[in-house]
């Protein structure tokens, strides 16, 4: 697949999944005790969690076609 494909894709999957993410991490939010140290928390680990996942992605979609295991001529 082509680079130029593949960040399209990407691009088009992680805007909708952030969104979707950012929603879902909000209404669980409403969900942790009113107790301000706890919802800290958890908004610390929310907005930092985020990143793992999308880091895969972007690796994903940087990744060079002509490097793929097997192919190392």
């Amino acid at each position: 697949m082509s680079p130029r494909i593949k960040k399209l894709i990407g691009f088009l999957f992680f805007l909708p999944a952030l969104m979707l993410y950012f929603f879902a991490a909000a209404a669980l939010g409403e969900l942790v005790p009113n107790i301000q140290l706890l919802k800290a928390a958890y908004y610390l680990v929310a907005g930092i969690a985020w990143a793992f996942p999308a880091r895969l992605l972007m690796v994903w979609m940087e990744r060079d076609p002509s490097r793929a295991r097997g192919l190392d001529g």
